[in-house]
């Protein structure tokens, strides 16, 4: 510890606290033990009749002072025993000892004194230093840099603070396995406790553990700005179809404004497309903001977040996050089944048909194995009802299904439906309807499980009968896209809380665990939690229930305008929402989608049949064009690992915007072609996380058996080190008998029992 309670104790109790800490409690008896518990009965009994004699004493003042004299008594014998710790050391120059050192940007950071981190860092551990000096006087050196990954370096003094990405995980790996087969004594950390890695943390402080190697951790920097305004998190669709806008949603960490707002802006392309104002409330620094950015046109678009900067303020580098959205043309083809005419069937329909990004085909059934189709391709197109081949169905990235009964569907089917939702990754909406989820018999088929609704058996009604049900957003629904009615947060829910109530609403189940209610109903008179719109991932693809048959009422009812469009709206935004995430047969993309030149990034490619069986024996190559114009040719193999995924690791050099068209050939004439890009930004995400993060370097400490240390405090380190069970060790025996407490504490009882007789007037 490095203070005066540290030095008390150790005068007290002969060793430092750290070295009870690590070692084992022995007894080294100088007297057979039963032969001191006999002695020890013999004492006890002697002091019991001696004191039981004393007719003058109260029966309080026997048991006082009977239990001080036994104590104290008791306390010598145990010296009998020869308590004693066991502890292990390093052998002198036998072990190594790695040192890892931060070479991330962040360490730039200037909030040590006058210098950055990495000063301090390099002024601490120099080679020709103390505390240099003192752990080779031990152990055999070894230091690693660290980033995205960790490499051998001379010395401290060759540290860059270039690196764009702090990795712990990856680093302690990479470092467990350069010296994998040396005594590894332990392991010393020096870093800020940035990690924005993509790697396990937990595994790899588990695999040091297994080998009983202790982690040091020295933390570098200041752990609270007094001033500081950081975007820690930017939620952002990945991808999104033409004509429609995006929610994007920031977690801006506002220290040092008081009650002032900051300005958030979010640029597209450069072009700012959305300004909010971040306060922060009475329950912490943390808020969050939420954007509504306006239809994109198709491509990749730059996205970024912006926070304006506090008077002097240390850090700006963590006031932007960059992100990407692809914006893709269209259109996608959904099949809408139903089975009856009702409303809502040309409702949908009519709300989606100027959409020239989406296209719903309808299939109604008009009678026995008869159908109206709507939107077809040609005369053949669903000429026999629903789909009953794969490829047929695949075809497709969305499906509805209406007031239909589960006996439609063969069996075949029915799995064809679950798996295209989990297997081809499509997006599938189950409406309510007499006919439809457990009124229409799907409880226990394949398709049961794949909703986010457990099914059971009920009335069409929630109550019986026709209740007005009013339904509005979630806390999940309110800053969901598909559920904007408004050009900001607080129109769309202003424009919820004007819509009439619905009556015919679907009887449903639980949410399932990991599933997401979007819109909830509130009964006339009853429950005020019916579940109306709920979604979950699942496999590959999405399924969600919206459990009404009369959302046309909020178009046709008579408080409605006749020009109003928040239907149309709505609809459309749900279709868009169920095709945007659906994938093609073959997709290129890269990992992460955040990185800065020299930061390597893995391309992975997925590759199946138009019916999206996996393909393993495909030839995928990616060729990469640069921002200035320059090309390279990547060839992607299969991970064995996954099917149908291919995989290359690529390393961009320059800052701007990265296109990467994949081809996937098989056999002569099989060919699909991808395309994606890759945004590389100069700014990494290592400075993101700005302040010193001790609690996670005391973490990694306290899981392996190790110590944190301030930098101030770590010339300690040293001393502390040499106790380890890792590496080539000696184990040393030191007596706990002739500590200066013990001695004191008998003193201290004999003298509490001689001054308890003479306040009582015994003595």
């Amino acid at each position: 510890m490095g203070t005066w309670f540290e030095s008390i104790t150790t005068w007290l109790f002969k060793y430092p606290p750290r070295v009870f800490a690590r070692g084992d409690l022995v007894m080294a008896p100088v007297v057979p033990v039963l032969l001191v518990m006999a002695a020890a009965a013999i004492v006890l009994l002697v002091v019991i009749v001696a004191y039981a004699r004393v007719r003058t004493l109260r029966p309080a003042d026997r048991a006082i002072l009977a239990t001080v004299r036994a104590a104290a008594i008791l306390l010598v014998l145990g010296c009998l025993l020869r308590p004693g710790l066991v502890i292990a050391s390093a052998v002198p120059q036998r072990n190594v000892l790695a040192i890892i050192m931060d070479d991330s940007r962040s360490m730039r950071i200037r909030d040590v004194g006058d210098g950055t981190r990495t000063a301090a860092l390099q002024r601490t551990f120099a080679d020709t230093g103390a505390l240099s000096k003192q752990l080779a006087e031990k152990f055999a050196i070894r230091r690693f840099r660290f980033a995205a990954d960790a490499s051998p370096i001379a010395g401290a003094a060759a540290l860059t603070s270039n690196g764009t990405r702090s990795d712990l995980a990856q680093a302690l790996n990479d470092v467990r396995e350069d010296l994998n087969g040396m005594p590894l004594a332990g392991v010393v950390i020096v870093s800020d406790g940035a990690d924005n890695g993509s790697g396990a943390l937990d595994d790899a402080l588990l695999a040091l553990r297994a080998r009983r190697v202790p982690v040091f951790t020295v933390g570098v920097g200041t752990e609270r700005f007094a001033r500081d305004v950081a975007i820690e998190r930017v939620q952002a669709p990945r991808r999104t179809l033409a004509g429609a806008s995006s929610v994007v949603e920031a977690d801006v960490r506002i220290r040092g404004a008081g009650r002032d707002p900051v300005q958030i802006t979010v640029e597209a392309d450069g072009r700012v497309v959305a300004t909010e104002a971040a306060r922060v409330g009475d329950k912490g620094d943390l808020a969050t903001v939420r954007f509504r950015i306006p239809p994109l046109d198709p491509g990749v678009h730059r996205i970024a977040v912006r926070a304006r900067a506090l008077p002097t303020e240390i850090v700006t580098e963590n006031n932007e996050w960059q992100t990407s959205i692809e914006v893709r043309a269209g259109p996608d083809r959904i099949l809408y089944l139903e089975g009856e005419p009702r409303p809502e069937f040309a409702f949908l329909r009519r709300a989606v048909a100027n959409d020239s990004a989406v296209q719903v085909v309808g299939l109604m059934r008009s009678a026995e194995r008869k159908f109206l189709r709507l939107g077809v391709r040609d005369s053949l197109d669903l000429l026999g009802g629903f789909p009953t081949s794969r490829e047929e169905l695949f075809g497709y990235r969305a499906i509805i299904l209406g007031s239909i009964e589960a006996s439609f569907f063969t069996t075949d089917q029915l799995r064809m439906l679950a798996d295209f939702v989990s297997v081809r990754g499509g997006g599938l909406m189950v409406l309510g309807g007499r006919a439809s989820l457990s009124e229409g018999g799907y409880a226990g088929t394949p398709l049961a499980d794949v909703l986010p609704l457990t099914i059971s058996a009920g009335s069409v009604n929630v109550d019986g009968e026709a209740t007005p049900v009013m339904v509005r957003p979630t806390r999940a629904g309110e800053v969901h896209a598909a559920l904007q009615l408004g050009s900001t947060l607080a129109l769309s829910r202003t424009r919820w809380d004007s819509l009439p109530a619905l009556t015919m609403v679907n009887r449903l189940g639980a949410l399932r665990a990991g599933a997401t209610m979007l819109l909830a109903g509130t009964a006339q008179g009853g429950r005020s939690d019916v579940p109306i719109l709920s979604w979950q991932r699942y496999g590959r693809g999405m399924s969600a229930v919206f459990g009404v048959q009369d959302s046309w009422l909020w178009k046709m009812d008579t408080n409605i305008p006749v020009d109003d469009v928040t239907h149309q709206t709505l609809w459309r935004q749900l279709v868009r929402w169920m095709v945007e995430d659906a994938p093609a047969p073959f997709e290129i993309m890269a990992s992460p989608s955040r990185v800065a030149p020299g930061e390597p990034v893995s391309l992975r490619a997925r590759v199946s049949t138009p019916f999206f069986t996996d393909v393993n024996d495909a030839t995928v190559a990616v060729t990469v064009t640069s921002p200035v114009g320059t090309t390279q040719n990547v060839p992607l193999e299969w991970t064995l690992r996954e099917d149908g995924t291919y995989s290359a690791r690529f390393t961009p050099a320059d800052t701007g915007r990265y296109v990467l068209d994949a081809v996937a050939t098989r056999g002569r004439d099989s060919v699909q072609t991808a395309t994606s890009s890759l945004l590389v930004d100069e700014r990494g995400a290592d400075v993101a996380q700005a302040e010193l993060r001790a609690s996670l370097l005391r973490r990694i400490a306290e899981e392996t058996g190790g110590r944190y240390y301030p930098l101030a405090d770590a010339g300690t380190l040293a001393e502390d080190a040499v106790f380890t069970e890792a590496g080539v060790t000696v184990r040393e025996a030191k007596d706990l008998w002739d500590m200066p407490a013990v001695f004191l504490l008998v003193a201290l009882l004999l003298g509490a029992e001689w001054g308890y007789r003479r306040w009582r007037g015994l003595a």
